[in-house]
């Protein structure tokens, strides 16, 4: 069996492999803390939406359960329509909130796994600063 020649590293080329490495990873981090930013920044406005629609919801059901009643009671075309006009915004109420949950459920699906990575990058880089760090200590001398 013939064993393939294979070539021997020159240092130059592992040192600038090294810190090609090193500067990867801190784009890496610079991108994570920033994108973890951004889709916090926008959990925020999406949790938000999704809870001025629900609150929205819940005050339509009520209403359209007063205007049922208001209707039952006295069936005039004006009680029939205000029951109508309720029915009408609830349904626009609940598409558009089915709608804010599901981007919202993957806007946090998107940033748990941003805030995993994120996490990841920085322990790498902390673990790194510290082995430089113990590299590149003074040998202490021998008495």
């Amino acid at each position: 069996m013939a064993k393939t020649k294979r070539t021997i590293a020159k240092s130059a080329a592992v040192t600038k492999n090294i810190e090609t490495a090193l500067a990867s990873l801190g784009t890496a981090c610079d991108a994570g803390d920033s994108a973890v930013a951004r889709r916090g920044k926008d959990h925020k406005s999406f949790s938000a939406t999704a809870k001025r629609l629900s609150k929205k919801r819940a005050v339509l059901i009520k209403r359209k359960r007063l205007s049922a009643k208001r209707a039952k009671s006295a069936p005039s075309g004006e009680t029939r329509k205000a029951l109508r006009t309720v029915i009408k915004e609830l349904a626009t109420t609940k598409k558009q909130l089915v709608k804010a949950r599901a981007v919202q459920g993957v806007n946090a699906v998107e940033l748990a796994a941003l805030k995993a990575a994120q996490r990841r990058a920085s322990a790498y880089a902390k673990a790194i600063a510290q082995a430089e760090k113990s590299l590149n200590k003074k040998p202490k001398k021998r008495r």
